[in-house]
């Protein structure tokens, strides 16, 4: 174990000696954990807005015949039901049979609907779609409303199970063949799913299919770039590394809903919002993780990644192969067994299921709120909007809190906070009155979702070790978007039959969240682990109510660090190792 932390402390000096926060880290920062995720976060969510149902009801030939306005033909010809308020509206998909019937005469003696017609039966004649928001979106072209409304809600499950799978291979790739590959492939698929979906519409199963490959390696696209900056940056900028991501989804979400309403129409809507992140192959500035390579043995290419992060950085140092094999390798290889390692011992295999039921919980609730939100009254996309925007604080405390109070008690706070959000929803949503009141509740329960996940995030990248990281990782937003499935059908219950339902459940969810962060180790200032055994030992000297505290060193491990930075020096100060 001392060889392994020696080890771990050489390359720690290494990427210190090259520039652990230097121009090469903040130009990557900007363009691929910043800039690059406004676009990939609109690639990744258009097909949520372009699946909006808009209002609708019976096409009902014959008012061109009578002197009724629209609003009264309406009246007449359109049963009433209670919607899932409780309120009684007229039907979306009911119409009153009025075969052989003089309308005009008839109506003139009643002023009941009832009292002249005895049947309803659906739309025969297609639907009218109120265009006050959408011109056009998938769902008002391909009709895919009433007996076909599950439609919308199975995308959505296929979608989340294609990120299972998705992410089950790209993210045990990441850790096989590289971050870097891998970041590109799932730039390749995102940006053909989404165009494929524009030509196959007008079949559900082809638009399916085009929809699945469009969102299977969306989760990769974003893990790639964020740990390729954690393994090549100092530690103390984790979380600030985390909200550059977190700000770049959020600036993406609030444009994607305003480029919608701009275009009005959902082909338009995902061209804009897919074709600019086409712009980030950048070869020459994505690079693969050092340390990854180091990991993998790949002394060559590792000190190749180094000298470039070096020469951008403005430092004159040279790191050469035969010194990387003379400092690295000290320790014995590890067996490393894919899937499988995450469960290698009692410890990482309990913070790995914490880790898994937190995340599900926070994408089944946050998926829940994205599609329910955009069903809720008044403007769809200004609903959107600032349910999107919510996020932007959200990550900004929940990086403030993470670096204070540490991890685990900012996902306790949040999900304590979130459930007390659901609890005030269920009683307003059922009142049209209450609407504000009610979206400001959702908001809330948003913004705490968001701060869940940033706390969250960190803590799985800073819990699973090197060899594993990107598996790991995986592995967590497999299980999470598996059980994020039920998220649309909790949507469809509060759609089809109560309102209040998707709070009731996602506020169950959020009070389950709160005790499991507790059982989880805190990370805050604490060392990423490299290998198994670290990561088995991880958290394993921390009491239950542990509370982080500011790193600081004893003698002894003064001198100890002390004397790798020595060794590291001398060896780099050798005639063979200088420029």
């Amino acid at each position: 174990m001392a060889s392994s932390e020696a080890e771990d402390a050489v390359f720690d000096k290494l990427i210190a000696m090259v520039g652990d926060w230097g121009p090469f880290q903040k130009r990557f920062n900007y363009l691929f954990n910043g800039a690059q995720i406004i676009f990939v976060s609109m690639s990744f969510m258009n097909i949520v807005l372009a699946l909006n149902i808009p209002d609708h009801h019976c096409n009902v030939p014959g008012r061109e015949n009578t002197n009724f306005s629209l609003d009264e033909w309406k009246e007449i010809v359109l049963p009433k039901e209670k919607n899932n308020r409780d309120m009684e509206v007229l039907s979306s998909c009911k119409m009153y049979n009025i075969t052989g019937v003089d309308i005009q005469n008839i109506w003139e003696n009643t002023t009941k609907p009832e009292e002249v017609f005895n049947e309803t039966i659906s739309c025969t004649h297609g639907y009218i779609y109120d265009k006050q928001w959408y011109e056009k979106t998938v769902v008002s072209q391909e009709d895919w409303v009433c007996d076909k409304n599950i439609y919308v809600t199975n995308i959505f499950v296929f979608n989340r199970i294609s990120q299972v799978f998705g992410t089950l291979i790209f993210g045990q790739l990441g850790d096989k063949i590289g971050r870097r590959f891998i970041y590109y492939i799932s730039m390749l698929l995102t940006i053909s799913g989404r165009f494929l979906s524009i030509v196959t519409s007008s079949s559900f199963l082809l638009f399916s299919i085009a929809s699945i490959i469009g969102c299977c390696a969306a989760n990769t696209a974003f893990q790639s770039p964020l740990i390729i900056a954690l393994e090549t940056s100092k530690s103390e900028l984790r979380a600030h590394i985390a909200m550059m991501q977190y700000v770049g989804w959020t600036v993406g979400l609030c444009i994607m809903p305003m480029v919608f309403w701009w275009v009005r129409d959902w082909v338009w809507f995902i061209v804009l919002t897919t074709i600019p992140y086409a712009m980030f192959v950048i070869p020459k500035y994505m690079i693969e993780s050092p340390r990854w390579l180091a990991n993998q043995r790949r002394y060559k290419d590792c000190a190749k990644q180094l000298n470039t992060i070096a020469k951008i950085n403005g430092k004159d140092v040279n790191i050469t192969e035969k010194l990387l094999i003379e400092m690295l390798p000290t320790a014995s290889e590890e067996k490393v067994y894919g899937l499988a390692s995450i469960f290698s011992s009692w410890r990482l295999a309990k913070n790995s299921c914490l880790l898994m039921l937190n995340l599900s919980i926070c994408c089944i609730v946050y998926l829940s709120i994205i599609l329910n939100i955009s069903r809720m009254g008044g403007n769809p996309f200004v609903n959107f909007f600032w349910q999107s925007f919510s996020e932007l604080p959200a990550s900004i405390i929940g990086q403030k809190m993470g670096d204070i109070i540490g991890r685990r008690y900012t996902n306790v706070i949040a999900f304590l906070l979130g459930a007390l959000g659901c609890l005030g929803a269920v009683f307003m949503v059922q009142n049209p009155e209450m609407d504000f009141y009610a979206t400001s509740f959702t908001v809330f329960v948003k913004m705490m979702i968001m701060i869940n996940f940033f706390a969250i995030g960190l803590q799985s990248m800073e819990t699973y070790p090197t060899c594993i990281r990107q598996t790991g990782n995986s592995v967590s937003v497999i299980i999470a978007n598996g059980f994020g499935v039920l998220g649309p059908y909790i949507v469809h219950l509060g759609t089809n039959f109560d309102a209040r339902y998707p709070f009731i459940i996602m506020g169950i969810l959020l009070l389950i969240g709160a005790p499991a962060s507790l059982f989880l180790p805190e990370t805050l200032h604490e060392k990423m682990p490299e290998t198994l055994q670290e990561a088995q030992e991880f958290g394993a000297n921390q009491p239950f109510w542990f509370y982080p505290r500011a790193p600081s060193k004893d003698s002894k491990s003064e001198c100890e660090e002390n004397a790798k930075t020595d060794d590291v020096n001398e060896k780099l100060n050798q005639p063979q190792f200088q420029p």
